[in-house]
């Protein structure tokens, strides 16, 4: 019997030891570079140059033809002169995409990607001149 209370113990000190360490994050600390919580649903906004929540924002676009059962979201921000607008995109690098005013005032574009502005206070962004998202 002390023999296998010896073994036994032997046995689970290997195993204990034996183990990897594992270090688990708190949840909730998931910070960025400028302190956003991307758990929460935040991310820094070049333009307000602070954490926002895309999906708050007042205009907000909707992926136009979603590829799988679920449809991105974006949302725009514009700075208070009007001269940028930040899109938030999935695929986009940095969290977000600045686009310039363009000199007709109402298009603002980034390489091939352009949002506009139609009827009244409504908005489209387009890739290559396809609408890749609309105004919900």
């Amino acid at each position: 019997m002390k023999k296998a209370i010896v073994f036994g113990a032997t046995v689970l000190g290997f195993m204990a030891f034996g183990q990897k360490t594992i270090v688990l994050d708190k949840v909730g600390n998931d910070k960025d570079a400028h302190g956003c919580k991307a758990s929460a649903g935040y991310t820094y906004s070049q333009i307000s140059h602070k954490c926002i929540r895309p999906f708050e924002q007042r205009i907000r676009l909707k992926e136009a033809k979603p590829a799988g059962s679920a449809a991105f979201m974006s949302g725009v921000i514009f700075s208070k002169d009007m001269k940028q607008a930040e899109i938030f995109l999935p695929a986009a690098k940095s969290g977000s995409m600045v686009l310039a005013r363009q000199a007709n005032g109402a298009i603002w574009k980034n390489g091939s990607y352009v949002l506009e502005a139609y009827k009244k206070d409504r908005y489209r962004l387009k890739k290559d001149n396809k609408i890749v998202y609309e105004q919900m």
